[in-house]
């Protein structure tokens, strides 16, 4: 399915910033991703379950968001003069604790890690797709320290949440303790 210009332009940036989290696993050794830079730190391994686990909620709150939308009979379709969204605020890049909702376990298997970070994206487009044929501005939820997002917005979070996660995976392995092969 082709995307309006401003929905394709946030999947690019989702799949861009993925591909680079992806390259930074590859070739990983389990040990190397179970290893911590500290004990308070995530390892690769709980990084990548969190990005899983956090574009998965974004995955079922489109769901939910449309569902209730669609129920309520609110939904408008995609406006074909949208340039683009609202910018996303400023998100914080260190300090931000994980709710609990979306913090990671440990000591799962790379495979299947990175299958399942595959798995979640294939799911992503559904969505992405299904926010292409309708507006979705008035769809808003609350994030827990963002405030009120827009669907698209909250897609546009997952771009900038890989991001985020892709520097502290480089870290992770730029650490002069970091296990080498």
């Amino acid at each position: 399915m082709a995307l309006p210009p401003a929905i394709d332009k946030i999947w690019n940036e989702m799949e861009a910033v993925r591909s680079k989290v992806l390259n930074e696993a590859d070739g990983l050794s389990q040990s190397q991703a179970d290893w911590r830079p500290a004990e308070s730190e995530w390892s690769i391994g709980e990084i990548l379950n969190h990005l899983a686990i956090a574009e998965t909620h974004t995955g079922k709150l489109t769901t939910k968001l449309t569902r209730e939308a669609e129920a309520a009979g609110v939904i408008a379709p995609y406006p074909t003069d949208l340039a683009g969204f609202e910018p996303l605020p400023s998100v914080p890049t260190e300090g931000m604790a994980a709710p609990p909702a979306v913090r990671p376990e440990g000591g799962l298997a790379l495979s299947r890690l990175l299958a399942d970070l595959r798995a979640v994206r294939a799911r992503s487009r559904q969505s992405i797709e299904k926010i292409a044929g309708l507006d979705p501005r008035p769809l808003r939820f609350k994030h827990f320290s963002l405030g009120e997002l827009n669907l698209a917005q909250w897609w546009m979070l997952q771009a900038s949440h890989d991001a985020i996660h892709l520097g502290q995976i480089r870290g992770v392995k730029a650490s002069p303790s970091f296990p080498r092969p």
